[in-house]
């Protein structure tokens, strides 16, 4: 290694190093430390981490490269300058590399040489004639040597052995390279001496020289008294490049003042001019003309030297010489050539995320031309967001603006570069970048708010409706996952009331809906990408649930026993005399829980209803001779599109037409019925409450088993004027497969937790209706048989569907559990 030196250009994003090594290094020698010297010259590299160099160009790959852990330059193999670089004065290896900083170094290495050849010349011997009239002075030229080595280390002088009647003189070619001349110092005379026996040594210019040697034999003859003579012994004429074949180049004269044919003068090229430039120029013997015989090229060859010989056709002739030295002027005949370094010259990948500034491909751009023709000026062509920057030997392609692979995802770019020559010449390089997905995008959903309609009563599992997301990036970026929020209905977990597929976004229900419950709904669906990390987004998501028509309406007024309402009104009530008001509730809404109410039998002719309000009143006057009781059955119905009904049995005492003055004073009777009434729902209800309670702490553990109460008989005893009181011995519990059919009929009631049960008080078996459920009312007879003309009870039995009644209900009344 003969040394480095470092050189700053650019404002920190290019460095050039220059270094030099010796030919014949063996493989495997560090040449420098790029890594330290780049870094000294201004890289920003972490001391700490590897230097993770990468070579982007290297004109001799196969001789040396940079490591891209340490940054050593090293060489790859031997290397021989002279088969590298010929006998050019300079040799040269570039390289380019960029540091992980997307810095890049210009490295220019040069290979010094070494003295490892010895001159060398074409044959083993040179044979000359001279005639023995050549005067001292004259002058011969002698085949060249030929030293592979440059510059100094190249042929520099030639010595002749012996130095008696011969002498030599080196002279210098237009191209560097040296020859000799042999000059006749001594008068010859062929009678005494007709051959002379020489050696010829060339040496180069090292220390010491090297030398290689050839032997000259030279023979004396005779010859003619004058000989041809050039009028200037060295000629320089230029000719165009790229010049017709036959362009004449210049017409050489030598003249001799012999006559016949000993001043006959025929020209030719000199036996050591090369053959390439006898391809390209020939001379006619004759005239001595010399024309253009090939194609010239200027970047193959600047200037070529032509050694003619003139020599008459008299006996023992002696050729005179002269030197053409030929120089090709340059045309602009070679366009601009680009040379794009990346992994792919036709495909170059970036990311969308790459800031401004990021280099994503060198050019490198030529041209053979010298002067004007060969400078070049290049730019990007086209509304792209890149921009080229050059520098001294190449440009850079930079990110010039903000990427999106969702809005293009690739560009075609061409780079235009031209000359400064006239007329100007002009390249063009197309190449291709592709921008590469990131996940920059997230989920978005067709609409932020989905709404779905679903009726009550769906089948748990049911299909509701599906959200949709789209994620525009590529991949794993672009694939949606869907999943529910957590959040809360009804303080119940909204993942008991639907469910989401995570790969097509349907979402199902899992329990059937209960309008009268659970109106509506909501709830958040997130969608996430499959990125690194993922982005999402959320959608909210309504649910309606619509009314059905499920519930039964149920009599609430007048209260009912079995079904059946007792209502009394005085024998002398006229037309228009309100009896009663029936009244139901029904749970459902709009017109499913819109109620009309009618009579579809019984004694309608006295009697009409209000559909609306259900108003019982009369249609005529009782005379003295009319029945005592009237029934009636009363049908509530809902509007819904599959009606359901409630009826119940109403039975319409006349009582005798007292005066009110005489009877009871100013008390009117229908006011003392319904207080009388009233305080036996009363006493009745507190006495179902308590058996209710006790029937339910006797039961907490068992729940096989039904509460029933057991039947109050009092035998064939007339009913006592003073209510007994309930004990604990009055109630018993009866299994549900117990069958009394004899004592009791058992209401059925699917609904509830444990069977309901009738019991008998004061010889009238009161009713227990169920919620949402088949009720039956039955009849419970007691061992002794009723006084029907007392009592006037009518027994009614009915299925109907009753949803959401009261759990319990005596004489109309709710129990609570």
């Amino acid at each position: 290694l003969l040394g480095a030196a470092l050189l700053w250009a650019g404002a920190g994003a290019l460095v050039n190093l220059k270094y030099s090594v010796e030919e014949e290094q063996r493989a495997g020698t560090v040449i420098a430390n790029v890594a330290k010297d780049a870094r000294d010259a201004g890289f920003v590299l972490d001391p700490r981490q590897p230097a993770a160099f990468r070579v982007v160009s290297n004109s001799a790959p196969h001789l040396v490269d940079i490591s891209p852990g340490s940054g050593l330059l090293v060489t790859k193999q031997k290397i021989d300058r002279d088969l590298l670089c010929r006998q050019s004065p300079k040799c040269v290896i570039s390289l380019e590399v960029m540091s992980s900083s997307m810095e890049i170094c210009v490295i220019k290495l040069e290979i010094k040489d070494l003295n490892d050849n010895a001159p060398s010349f074409p044959t083993d011997q040179i044979e000359l004639e001279i005639s023995e009239t050549a005067s001292p002075g004259t002058r011969v030229p002698l085949e060249s040597a030929y030293d592979p080595d440059s510059g100094s280390f190249g042929v520099q002088s030639y010595e002749i052995t012996p130095n008696d009647l011969f002498g030599l003189e080196t002279k210098t070619r237009g191209d560097g390279s040296r020859f000799a001349e042999l000059v006749v110092e001594k008068s010859l005379d062929r009678e005494t001496q007709s051959h002379y026996s020489y050696v010829i040594t060339a040496l180069d210019g090292g220390d010491p020289p090297n030398f290689g040697t050839v032997e000259l034999s030279i023979r004396v003859i005779d010859s003619n008294d004058n000989n041809p003579l050039f009028e200037e012994p060295a000629y320089t004429v230029s000719v165009p490049e790229n010049a017709p074949l036959g362009t004449p180049v210049i017409r050489l004269n030598a003249s001799d003042p012999d006559e016949g044919t000993n001043g006959q003068v025929l020209y030719s090229f000199h036996s050591y001019v090369s053959e390439r430039a006898r391809e390209l120029f020939q001379i006619d013997p004759q005239s001595g003309l010399i024309t253009v015989s090939g194609a010239i090229d200027y970047e193959e060859g600047h200037v070529y030297e032509l050694d003619v010989q003139a020599k008459d056709l008299g006996p023992n002739s002696i050729p005179a010489h002269c030197k053409v030295t030929i120089s090709v002027q340059d045309a602009n005949d070679n366009p601009p050539l680009i040379n794009l370094l990346s992994v792919n010259s036709e495909l170059v990948e970036v990311s969308e995320n790459a800031p401004p500034g990021y280099v994503i491909a060198l050019v490198r751009v030529s041209d053979r031309d010298s002067g004007a023709n060969g400078r070049v000026q290049c730019k990007l062509l086209g509304n792209v967001p890149f921009r080229l920057q050059e520098y001294e030997s190449f440009s850079t392609i930079l990110v010039d603006g903000r990427l999106d692979r969702e809005q293009r995802d690739q560009y075609n770019l061409t780079i235009q570069a031209k000359d400064n020559g006239v007329p100007s010449l002009q390249a063009t390089k197309s190449f291709t970048v592709k921008i590469t997905d990131e996940n920059d995008n997230h989920p978005h959903f067709s609409k932020p708010y989905y709404q779905v309609i679903v009726q009550e009563n769906n089948t748990p599992g049911a299909y509701l409706l599906s959200v949709s997301a789209r994620d525009p990036d590529l991949g794993l970026n672009g694939s949606v996952s869907y999943q529910i929020v957590p959040s809360q209905v009804r303080d119940m977990p909204v993942f008991t009331y639907v469910s989401i597929n995570p790969n097509s976004g349907d979402i199902y229900a899992l329990r059937s809906f209960n309008h009268e419950q659970t109106k509506s709904f909501e709830f958040k669906v997130l969608a996430k990408d499959g990125g690194n990390p993922s982005l999402q987004s959320n959608a909210t998501v309504r649910v309606i649930v619509l009314d059905v028509n499920d519930n039964t309406p149920v009599i609430t007024a007048p209260p009912l026993v079995n079904g059946t309402a007792e209502v009394y009104i005085p024998r002398n009530a006229g037309v228009g005399y309100l009896v009663t008001v029936v009244k139901a509730d029904d749970y459902d809404e709009g017109e499913n829980g819109r109620l009309s109410y009618e009579m579809v039998e019984g004694d309608r002719g006295f009697f009409e209803i209000d559909q609306v309000n259900g108003e019982i009143r009369t249609t005529r006057a009782f005379g003295e001779n009319a029945k005592t009781a009237y029934e009636l059955i009363v049908v509530a119905h809902d509007h819904g599109k599959t009606s359901l009904s409630a009826s119940a049995l109403i039975l319409i005492y006349l009582s005798p037409a007292l005066d009110a003055q005489e009877s009871i004073g100013s008390v009117n009777l229908s006011l003392i019925f319904i207080i009388a009434l009233g305080s036996i729902a009363a006493i009745l209800f507190v006495t179902m409450i308590f058996v209710a309670v006790k029937c339910k702490r006797d039961n907490k553990e068992i729940r096989t088993y039904n509460c029933r109460i057991a039947e109050y008989s009092y035998g064939h005893q007339k009913k006592s004027s003073k209510k007994k009181k309930i004990s604990k011995n009055d109630i018993r519990l009866v299994p549900r497969d117990v069958e009394e059919t004899d004592k009791m009929n058992v209401v059925s009631c699917s609904s509830l937790t444990s069977s309901l049960n009738y019991f008998d008080y004061h010889q009238q078996t009161l009713p227990l209706g169920c919620r949402r459920s088949e009720s039956t009312f039955l009849n419970v007879e007691s061992q002794n048989n009723r006084n029907a003309s007392s009592n006037h009870i009518y027994h009614h039995t009915f299925t109907g569907q009753s949803p959401q009644q009261p759990d319990l209900i005596i004489n109309g009344m709710p129990l609570p559990e």
